[in-house]
């Protein structure tokens, strides 16, 4: 009998590419990789692995059980989502995978709430960026993401996952008290063609959202700062080194010498939760979307 967590295993190995990729989907050590894959080699009679440089790859018997393993877990997990869908109850694990000021300001209130309702649900969170999140649900390695996209840029969604809108998240631009726009009730993006601007890291979504969008507006985009976190990007900001894009969601206290201000043309990020089509009768999964939901809609309110 094929042992299904060393077929697991070989799954994620063909997914990855590595055996350090396949390590960290599987969130378990390199070594225990290996030894997994030693074992099923022993059952299977064969190798399943060859050295390539200073990596592995796939042998033939390894892609043909590769492919087999990927319909059985594909199989497996179907049968999990019908057994818990037939019981009717929101029960075992649940991985989400979240971007960093949706895992600040929704998920702590929305899995408090989800723990409540549901005491024998396990929920296991990760920060990740959106498009790393997605494609992580699409693997398997994931069960839900939490995503984003703007209203003026939409990101695209993969065929295989469902999705559904959470909520809007209205955004404004961070300023220094000193600056020139500071007294502005509002203000419009072609107004700060003369600044510096502190951005997320190239090649994230965000970071090319706003690129795109002030190249729209006529304006040439002067990246002088990169900060992951919107609390660093605003400490820079209240020293005086640019303006940075400030979403309300996860926004926390604003720093005493930043100033706050309203995009004149509705500057806004949709917020929004993904899962795979095939597991959408999972009671969990309908469980954490409803959280979601209800905490999301709090939130609108506040």
């Amino acid at each position: 009998m094929l042992n299904l967590e060393r077929l697991r295993t070989l799954d994620a190995l063909a997914r990855h590419g590595s055996v350090s990729g396949a390590a960290d989907g599987l969130h378990v050590t390199t070594s225990a990789v290996s030894q997994q894959m030693a074992k099923l080699e022993r059952e299977v009679g064969q190798p399943l692995l060859a050295r390539n440089g200073r990596g592995v790859r796939l042998t033939d018997a390894g892609r043909l059980l590769a492919d087999h393993a990927a319909r059985i877990i594909s199989q497996v997990e179907q049968a999990q989502a019908d057994v818990e869908a037939q019981r009717g109850c929101a029960v075992g694990e649940l991985r989400i995978g979240a971007f960093p000021t949706a895992m600040r300001g929704l998920l702590p209130r929305a899995l408090s709430a989800l723990r409540t309702g549901h005491p024998d649900l396990r929920v296991r969170v990760r920060e990740q960026e959106p498009e790393e999140s997605m494609a992580a649900v699409v693997r398997g390695d994931l069960d839900m993401a939490l995503a984003i996209d703007w209203h003026n840029k939409r990101m695209p969604v993969p065929a295989e996952l469902t999705r559904t809108h959470l909520l809007d998240d209205s955004v404004g631009i961070a300023v220094p008290a000193g600056h020139r726009l500071a007294d502005r009730d509002t203000i419009s993006l072609a107004e700060f063609g003369d600044d510096e601007w502190i951005s997320w890291n190239e090649g994230q979504f965000c970071h090319e959202w706003l690129v795109f969008t002030l190249r729209g507006t006529g304006v040439e985009p002067r990246i002088a700062h990169i900060a992951e976190e919107h609390h660093t990007q605003l400490a820079f900001v209240e020293a005086g080194l640019g303006v940075c894009v400030a979403p309300k969601l996860g926004r926390g206290p604003v720093p005493p010498g930043v100033r706050l201000l309203p995009v004149c043309d509705a500057v806004r990020r949709h917020v929004y939760a993904v899962w795979r089509a095939d597991a959408d009768r999972r009671p969990s999964i309908r469980a954490a979307v409803d959280a979601l939901r209800a905490t999301a809609a709090e939130l609108q309110h506040a």
